[in-house]
């Protein structure tokens, strides 16, 4: 303790209230809640500018739906929960079925209405590392229940200060000190309201393995699966809510996959669960998608100057059958509509149902949105390769937060075209494409998983459609495109940005190439071999040059004999 004087040579000094503030400084000298915001992830919390175009429930519809998880949130399972109260629900449906459209909207009801503890929307799609791990998880819940009332502030504050190495610590041990903690420690203040409120917590299907073991060693460890941190995070949340000062109420959405399904068992826990929330079982969305394709039309209509007899009768009908309660594919139809550039909205129209007319009724609610996925992917002039993009900015933007320009220069073939733009000038309605201006700054981004789970199923774009691609044969295509770009970079007459020069260098080590370095038929020559060495050396890259030029290079033996004299 730090003993300090205060006015020591002062005389008849009044005062009526001195506040000291003792707990000014942690580690390296910075706050305690400065500290624990260096540690989430930002953009997993609901209102956050990284889901400022994240799905939302249009007007008047899923009202039912958002009403039955309100009235939960406030008052639980009445008729069940006299004695123990049932803290934790279970949100599930097909993927495209609006889930996250409705936890942001009953987040945001929760907000407005002071009764919202904290939010975490997971995204396996995300640039952003903390929303698609769990590594962020507890801190981001604890950053807002700091900021949903003083005291609790004050007690997390206090918490991690007496335990500086807690972001070092696995999931329950911050779930103890960060939250559960504090919240005991404010429960015994009667002069306080009694705190209430909702934990939102959506996508966890879609959190990914943390890895925590070197995977270049001879014999490593087994890697961490995705279901394994799925189910981590359960166990935590079904932890803290059998804590009996814990006053919240857990939403948690996720996909109906294995590991939700025997958590969320009643013959497998002893832990009860509220009844869980089906949105394909126990809600028609039919009236909902109906609704929402009439405002859209109506939308369309005035920004064409179409005739009010358009669409023809018996569209929307037809359309929503189609649907089969996917809102997905409601949505995915709409934006086709309105952000087509070479085909007007009547003509589009009626390819989607002429598309549909020709599907067999079936018992399969994808077959609609994979023959629309189909019909999207196949206007653009190389369907194929338009899907490997695709797929290689995924993995680029998992990686390495790729901005679109970068992305661009990488996989294009030549730097004077504008193949992205031909590739993917028609998908707009599948991806977000950022104008040339803020390219440089933004990424692509893509409106809905269910794209990824569609282009990855040889069952559902293989076939007839030809539109699927091996993982294997995408990492060698990544690896031509780059084995390009490094022959580009030796040509005096080509000149790449500083920006794009450091990219180039991340790409190897962070990608990894190590398959398809072995069965590409593009080889690296060595001028352009060692313009890449050249320009790591340049900037200092973190790793050992050796070992990186190795796995980028095995094709170019003279260079590698000099590296291993070196080494």
């Amino acid at each position: 303790m730090v003993h300090v004087e205060i006015l020591p040579d002062s005389q008849g000094l009044q005062a009526e209230r001195v506040n000291i503030v003792t707990n000014i400084s942690s580690h390296a000298g910075v706050g305690p809640l400065k500290e624990l915001e260096g540690h989430i992830a930002a953009g997993a919390i609901h209102d956050s500018d990284e889901r400022c175009d994240a799905p939302k429930c249009q007007p008047e519809t899923r009202v039912a739906v958002q009403d039955d998880l309100y009235d939960w949130i406030l008052n639980g399972d009445r008729a069940s929960e006299s004695e123990h109260p049932k803290k934790i629900k279970w949100v599930t449906g097909p993927a495209g079925c609006g889930k996250t459209a409705i936890m942001g909207s009953v987040a945001g009801r929760c907000a407005a209405n002071g009764v919202l503890g904290a939010t975490f929307f997971f995204a396996s799609w995300s640039a952003s590392r903390g929303r698609r791990r769990k590594t962020a998880f507890v801190t981001t819940i604890a950053s807002q229940l700091a900021e949903y009332r003083e005291d609790l502030k004050d007690a997390i504050s206090n918490a991690i200060e007496k335990n500086p190495s807690v972001f070092k610590k696995n999931l329950h041990v911050q779930m103890e000190i960060l939250v559960l903690a504090p919240l005991r420690d404010v429960a015994p203040q009667s002069d306080r309201p009694q705190l209430r409120g909702a934990i939102i917590v959506d996508g966890v299907d879609e959190c990914e393995a943390e890895q925590y073991h070197d995977g270049s060693r001879v014999n490593p460890p087994p890697t961490r699966t995705d279901d394994q941190d799925q189910l981590e995070i359960l166990q935590v949340l079904q932890a803290a809510s059998s804590d009996p000062f814990f006053p919240f109420r857990v939403l948690i959405a996720s996909r109906p996959e294995r590991v939700f399904r025997n958590f969320f068992d009643p013959q497998n826990t002893p832990t009860p669960f509220a009844h869980k929330l089906d949105l394909h079982e126990d809600y028609n969305a039919d009236n909902d998608i109906t609704l929402f394709f009439e405002v859209q039309f109506n939308r369309i209509r005035r920004q064409y100057n179409f005739p009010p007899s358009w669409p023809p009768p018996g569209t929307i009908q037809i359309l929503v059958e189609n649907a089969s309660g996917q809102f997905i594919y409601a949505a995915t139809v709409m934006r086709l509509l309105q952000t087509a550039r070479r085909d007007p909205p009547e003509a589009l129209l009626k390819a989607i149902l002429a598309t549909g007319a020709t599907l067999k009724i079936t018992s399969n609610p994808l077959e609609q949105i994979d023959a629309l996925y189909t019909h999207i992917l196949e206007s653009s002039p190389d369907p194929l390769l338009s899907v490997q993009w695709i797929r290689s900015i995924k993995n680029l933007n998992v990686l390495l937060s790729s901005y679109a320009l970068g992305v661009n220069l990488l996989l294009q073939t030549d730097p004077g075209s504008n193949e992205a733009e031909h590739l993917l000038g028609n998908l707009h309605s599948l991806i977000r494409i950022p104008p040339p201006s803020d390219q440089a700054t933004t990424q692509y981004d893509f409106y809905h998983k269910s794209l990824f789970d569609f282009l990855q199923d040889p069952t559902r774009c293989g076939n007839q459609q030809k539109l699927y691609v091996e993982k294997n044969e995408i990492e060698v295509f990544m690896w031509d495109r780059f084995v390009q770009a490094c022959m580009r970079g030796c040509n005096t007459q080509v000149s790449f940005s500083d920006s794009f020069l450091k990219f180039l260098l991340n790409v190897p080590r962070t990608v990894g190439f190590s398959w398809a370095i072995q069965h590409s038929k593009t080889h690296s020559t060595s001028a352009s071999a060692a313009w890449w060495v050249s320009l790591a050396i340049t900037h200092k890259v973190d790793k050992n040059i050796w070992w990186i030029f190795r796995d980028a290079h095995v094709s170019v033996r003279t260079v590698l004999n000099l590296f291993q004299i070196m080494d």
